[in-house]
């Protein structure tokens, strides 16, 4: 609204409770409101409102969401291509029926190893591995740059003494067990990043007695799945939980997921995208994003580059926060390549102080090694640090 734009938002047809989807968990034409429908009402009303209001239509439309509302403008450009001139979907959650069930995966981890190690022991591990893997980028700035690509192992923290609550505490083999399978995931789908904080999925009590578990995958398996509020997902196994994963995709696929990589009437629409993913996302693990963009680039004729283009953006958490550069304004990036045909090489980021030009994927943002590495003058994009 501050830019002049005529805006427009849905609750997506649903109740915005996030801790009690009851009313509408079971209601097949509700679920499909939230998936899709809701985003094409939208943009349908929006633009007619926005014509009546001032007389002629408007010139562009444009969609602007992160984690859900990242999902949603991926749901647009593959279902109603000619919605959006120009979308800007943040730390999509595309594999829907895959993260959600995904994100529940570090409590089944320590409720089937029957340790619940508390934050201050588990962020020990991210300490150490930061320690080990700063330096990939031949910077020192306390971010691992590229999570996929640290081999730290937690069984080096085995034995190590550190101070939680005024209070010695020795890491042991089995908090290491746990790290280790959080860190690696289930098989079928990535674990969380290196470096990425555990309070999100690996929550647990401060007396380090039980698990406290991330409410969205939590309801997503109560009500959804299962269709029983009063389950105590504390009890699922490793067998439960790929059980869970199968049903999730069976049941829900074709209603909610968004990795279709088939954008080729987007494309002759004229519709350009960006998305940008933090690499220390605690949610939705940016994997998935790249995974993405992969598909997509093999299945478009010519070069998916042209009009879809994945900034990652390291050290950041979901949709924002965390300690590297975020992204200024993905939006006036898009927008110039819609209106201008300026097509984003970089995004202009910053923390604090400190300034980045994320590259576009897959290439990184390399430092020269003699200038500021504070300034993103001192970075060049090639393709490995």
């Amino acid at each position: 609204m501050n830019g002049g734009y005529a805006t427009a938002a849905t609750d997506a047809g649903v109740p915005i409770n996030t801790s009690d989807p009851s009313e509408w968990a079971n209601d097949p034409e509700l679920l499909t409101n939230f998936a899709s429908r809701s985003l094409h009402d939208m943009a349908v009303v929006g633009k007619a409102m926005t014509a009546d209001f001032y007389d002629r239509p408007a010139a562009y439309s444009y969609w602007n969401g992160c984690s859900t509302g990242g999902r949603q403008g991926l749901m647009s450009a593959q279902r109603y291509p000619t919605d959006y001139d120009g979308i800007v979907a943040t730390a999509p959650a595309i594999n829907w029926t895959k993260f959600v069930v995904a994100d529940q995966w570090p409590q089944v981890v320590m409720a089937e190893l029957d340790n619940y190690p508390t934050q201050c022991e588990l962020e020990a591990f991210n300490t150490a591995a930061v320690a080990a893997c700063d330096g990939m980028d031949k910077v020192a700035d306390g971010i691992i740059a590229s999570p996929a690509q640290c081999r730290y192992n937690p069984y080096d923290l085995v034995g190590t003494t550190i101070l939680c609550n005024e209070q010695a505490v020795t890491i042991s083999q089995a908090d290491a067990a746990v790290v280790a399978k959080i860190w690696a995931g289930p098989g079928v789908w990535s674990g969380l990043p290196k470096g990425t904080p555990f309070l999100g999925l690996a929550n647990t009590t401060p007396d380090g007695t039980a698990g406290v578990p991330f409410s969205i995958s939590d309801n997503w398996i109560k009500h959804f799945l299962l269709r029983d509020p009063s389950f105590d997902t504390s009890t699922l196994t490793f067998a439960d939980w790929h059980r869970l994963f199968a049903q999730s995709q069976a049941e829900y696929g074709r209603t909610i997921d968004t990795s279709n990589p088939n954008l080729t009437a987007f494309r002759a629409a004229g519709g350009k995208m960006i998305t940008w993913h933090g690499e220390a996302d605690e949610l939705i693990f940016p994997a998935g994003t790249t995974n993405y963009w992969h598909r997509v680039d093999a299945a478009t004729p010519g070069r998916a580059e042209d009009f879809y283009r994945v900034f990652m953006a390291p050290g950041v958490g979901h949709c924002s926060g965390g300690v590297g550069p975020a992204p200024l304004d993905p939006l006036a990036a898009v927008v110039a390549w819609v209106e201008k045909g300026k097509a984003p090489e970089t995004l202009p980021a910053r923390i604090e102080q400190t300034t980045r030009n994320l590259c576009r994927y897959p290439l990184v943002s390399r430092y020269n090694g003699t200038g500021n590495p504070n300034d993103a003058s001192s970075y060049r994009c090639a393709r490995s640090y």
